[in-house]
Order: structure tokens, then sequence, then C-alpha cells
């Protein structure tokens, strides 16, 4: 812990600020929004389309607007939007625990989701220029407090929603209000950004959002990189209702779910600088990607092994081969992800040539948001064919193939120069 605050230290108090923040932004999201879908459906009595409508908005309003969000934050300045995004953010969860129509409802989830596309792409292109040749090593560091909040945020949500689920809406209100004044107070204000010493700001949005869907390689990396978020996102999805499916919905199934989580939010506060060091000293960043999208891939091996077990009908064996297989996959995941989140959001910045960072975020966020959603359908798909055919091996198959289609498109990339992009090589595509 002491070496991890030194290397925190080690920066710009801006770049300090920007982590703490991403871990204070995780806690209060996550101290809210797993508990939010027992409240509608319970407190509120709302039926089961409705409660989808609710979540639905507000993923949609944050995905769908992630673009919109990075080019304000070009346009207009980095801190502006973080802000706003807190600002916003601020607003719509205490309407969340304070209004009970569903026309009041639909705004607040929507408010929700537009903050994170206001705040997400400044923050991380902030944190990029800010961090200069060692955003690498910052963009490690950041993923570390990152975790920290998903990891923590459930845990205190907990505590309050067993008190009233208001109690804490109103307290991740707090937080984000807390929050907002620390930005406007501390945090620095930083040029509009690179774009306007650039001229940036004079090209009309259209035309910015032109040149960057000519940035070939930059749309080849956004769409190689779709398969490990979808991946990643398993940890939500096919982890815990393989757990459920062998385990039950009882306290060991909850406590095994519980499991999951920790292994993936504490390998990465443990991990992630050491991980990303010994990378850097070995490897250029497409050949991590590469490695991190394998090992990402494999995640599922264990898996596809327990498919060739015998299911247990009860007893020890029956809870070891429903927790440890998915236990495993979640640790492979987040290897994968520590060796390749921090060349990921370089190679970002690479490849938009240091221009419209925030912009390039956007619709990276926006792109991958996409791909997780399609990705889940066809996931949930291969689950439900699993059970009903019989075959369960089909979905650790399917998503084993994934990672190794997109780790394959990814070395198709690095191999043909496509993700060493500078600025000076592509003045007509950025």
């Amino acid at each position: 812990m002491k070496g991890l605050l030194a290397q925190v230290r080690s920066y710009e108090r801006s770049v300090q600020l920007l982590m703490v923040n991403q871990f204070t932004i995780n806690l209060g999201f996550y101290m809210l929004m797993p508990y939010l879908a027992a409240h509608l459906s319970g407190t509120l009595g709302l039926s089961g389309w409705v409660v989808g409508l609710v979540l639905g908005v507000r993923n949609f309003s944050q995905q769908g607007m992630f673009l919109v969000g990075g080019t304000l934050a070009d346009r207009l300045g980095y801190k502006p939007m973080i802000v706003a995004g807190c600002v916003l953010r601020t607003v719509g969860f205490a309407a969340l625990g304070l209004v009970d129509s569903l026309a009041a409802l639909l705004a607040a989830s929507a408010a929700t989701g537009l903050a994170g596309a206001l705040f997400n792409p400044a923050v991380r292109a902030y944190l990029a220029v800010d961090a200069g040749e060692r955003r690498v090593e910052a963009f490690a560091l950041f993923n570390v407090f990152y975790q920290a909040g998903i990891l923590l945020g459930p845990l205190a949500g907990m505590v309050l929603t067993g008190v009233d689920f208001r109690v804490t809406c109103l307290v991740a209100a707090a937080i984000f209000a807390l929050l907002s004044i620390v930005q406007i107070r501390a945090l620095p204000a930083r040029r509009k950004d690179v774009e306007q010493e650039r001229g940036g700001a004079r090209e009309s949005v259209l035309a910015q959002w032109r040149g960057i869907l000519a940035n070939r390689p930059f749309l080849l990396f956004s769409a190689a990189m779709i398969g490990s978020y979808v991946l990643t996102f398993q940890v939500y999805l096919s982890l815990p209702l393989e757990v459920r499916r062998l385990g039950g919905d009882g306290e060991f199934g909850t406590a095994a779910v519980a499991v999951l989580f920790a292994v993936s939010g504490l390998s990465t506060i443990l991990g992630q600088t050491r991980v990303t060091a010994w990378c850097k000293a070995r490897y250029e960043p497409g050949q991590a990607l590469v490695r991190g999208l394998v090992v990402m891939a494999l995640a599922f091996v264990p898996l596809l092994l327990a498919t060739a077990v015998p299911v247990p009908g009860s007893g020890a064996g029956r809870w070891l081969l429903a927790a440890l297989p998915p236990s495993l996959a979640a640790l492979l995941l987040a290897v994968g992800t520590m060796i390749a989140y921090p060349f990921e959001m370089d190679t970002i910045v690479r490849l938009s040539g240091d221009r419209l960072v925030a912009t390039h975020y956007g619709l990276y966020n926006t792109v991958c948001g996409i791909g997780i959603t399609l990705g889940n359908l066809l996931t949930g798909a291969a689950l439900d064919t699993a059970r009903s055919a019989g075959m369960p091996a089909l979905p650790w198959i399917s998503l084993t193939a994934l990672g190794l289609a997109c780790a394959a498109a990814l070395y198709g990339l690095h191999a043909a120069g496509r993700l060493r992009a500078l600025p000076e090589q592509q003045p007509a595509t950025v």
C-alpha cells in the first residue's frame, strides 16, 4: 500500500485528484445501482417491464451520449464536463430516492446516464494529457482506484439499504455533491483543451466526427476490442448464472457470487501496477494487448473443462464445482484486463494523434457499449440453448472463440503497424 501511495504522489496534483475522484464516483454509483431494481419492483411495486425500462433508459442515455460528451469536453474543456457530470448525477441519484412517478423515475435515470457520458471521456482525456509520457502507468493506477470503488460500493450500499433505500440514494447524492465541490475548488482548469490551441474548436462538430470516422486504424482497433468488453462483462452475467445453476439461490449461491467480485476486484488492486510494469518492460503495446486478450479467452477454459465432470447431486462436491471454475475464470479475466487496460487507453491516445482525445474516448465507449449489448444478447441465447439442448459447453466454447478471434485481429493490426500511429503520420485522418 505504501508503494502504491508513493506512485500516486509522484504525479501532478490533477492526476492524483482524478484517481481519487474515480474511486469516489464508483463508490457512489455501485453503492446504489445494484439495489435499484429491488427498490423499483419491491418498494414501489413496479412491473418487470417498467423496471427494465427505467434501467434501460440509464444505460441508453450513457452509451448513446458518450460521443457527445467527449465532443463537449474537447470543445469546452475537461473540467467543466467533469463538474457538470457530477452535479447531474447528484440530482439524478437524489431524485431516484425521492420520486415515485414513472415520468420522474425515467428522467432521473436518464440524468444519471447522461452524467456518466459527460465525465467519463473527460476524465480519461484529462488523465492522458496530464500524465504525459507516463500515461500507461497512470492508467494502471487509475484502474486500481476504479476497481476499489466497485469493490467497496456494494458493501456500503448493502449496509445503507438495510436501513432504507432512500438513505442509500441520499448518501450517494451527497457523495457526488461533495465531489462536485472538490472538482470546482481543487481540480485545475486545463487548456480547452489541446484542441483550441490547435484550432480544433474552430472546426465544426460534423467535420471533427468525419475526421475521426476516417481514422481507419482507430475504428479497426475499436472493433477488435469489443470482444474484451463482452468477455469481462461475464463476471456480471454468465459466471453468476453458472454459480447459481449449480449452487442454487440460497446462502451458498449468494456467497459464491460475492467471491467472484472479490476475486476480480482484489486481484486488480493488489496486482495491477506490478503486471503493468512487467509487461511494459517486455512487450510493445500491441503485444501486451494481444496477450491480454488471449488470457481473457482462456479464462473460460476451466468452465469448459468442468462441463466434462459429472455434476454431484449435492454436498461439497457440487459446491466446489459451482464455485471453483467460475472463480478461476474471474481471476483470469482480471489478469487479462490488468495486462490490456493501460495499453488500451494509451493506444486510443496514440491513434488519435493526441488530438480530440475525449471525442475519441467517447466514440470508443459508444462502439464498445453497443458491442456489449449485442454480445450479452448472444451470450444469453447461448446459455438458454445450452440448457435446453443439453450442451453445457456451448457458452464457454463461444466466449473462448470470441476472445481468440479478437486477439487474432489485434495481432494483425499490430503486425501491420496499425497500432503505432503518430500525430505526424496521420494528419488527414484525425
